[in-house]
């Protein structure tokens, strides 16, 4: 059974002793019930990874001894997907799969069609939930590296992404070309863009493929914009080697 994930910063990680304070103490403690002498692993979320044993309680929190740190690299092919914004809960659903499925980064998009608009307040709390999601997310999948969630981008901005990528692809369910079936680069950045439930305008596809996006089709279904990430996802983690 692999041991649990815990947060802690890169300078805590230094130490011989690292102390689980906080919410991380409480999750510890208290809902995971580690005992003296089980292990755990804490990660600071950006590759670095300290192998620890269960001390016991601390002033303030419980104390892991370290027994070895080790780094991992970040992901090549890296995986990026330009999410729409769902409504509802759904938004936060599709970061937390995507995130145990292994997406490295996500980027939430303000497409014409979405239904939600995140503006001042709302937004900040919005985007917040995403990356908390992506934090909770990452300790239960036990990922050395927490997935960025990055500020809303316009459809101008996934463009210039798109431009940057090494490859780029635009989901469509009426695409002819099959994603499972595309030849892919074998390093960079992958780039999906997942629409919105209406599905995308026909400027911001002509704006996508003229920056260098493929369209593809997943498959015979249509899926929920919330869903259909996660899926392609785990198409180019196969398809890249990422998951041999």
């Amino acid at each position: 059974m692999q041991p649990p994930v815990f947060l802690a910063d890169r300078e805590a990680l230094a130490s011989d002793v690292v102390v689980l304070s906080g919410a991380e103490g409480r999750h510890a403690a208290t809902v995971r019930r580690l005992r003296p002498g089980e292990r755990a692993d804490v990660t600071d979320g950006a590759g670095l990874v300290a192998e620890c044993v269960v001390a016991g309680p601390e002033d303030g929190g419980l104390g892991l001894t370290v027994l070895a740190r080790r780094e991992v690299p970040f992901p090549d092919p890296a995986i990026t997907v330009v999410q729409a914004i769902p409504k509802g809960d759904r938004g936060e659903l599709a970061v937390e799969e995507m995130t145990e499925v292994g997406v490295d980064r996500i980027v939430p998009w303000a497409a014409a069609r979405c239904v939600p608009v995140w503006q001042g307040a709302r937004g900040e709390r919005s985007l917040a939930r995403w990356r908390q999601t992506a934090r909770e997310a990452a300790k239960q999948s036990r990922r050395a590296w927490i997935p960025e969630v990055t500020g809303i981008a316009s459809a101008v901005q996934v463009a210039q992404l798109i431009g940057k990528a090494a490859g780029a692809i635009l989901l469509e369910p009426a695409a002819h070309a099959s994603l499972a079936r595309l030849s892919l680069p074998a390093s960079g950045d992958l780039l999906l863009v997942v629409g919105p439930e209406g599905g995308i305008t026909s400027e911001e596809g002509e704006a996508f493929r003229a920056a260098g996006a493929i369209a593809c089709r997943l498959g015979p279904t249509v899926l929920r914009t919330s869903t259909a990430g996660t899926v392609a996802a785990a198409i180019l983690l196969a398809g890249s080697g990422r998951w041999s």
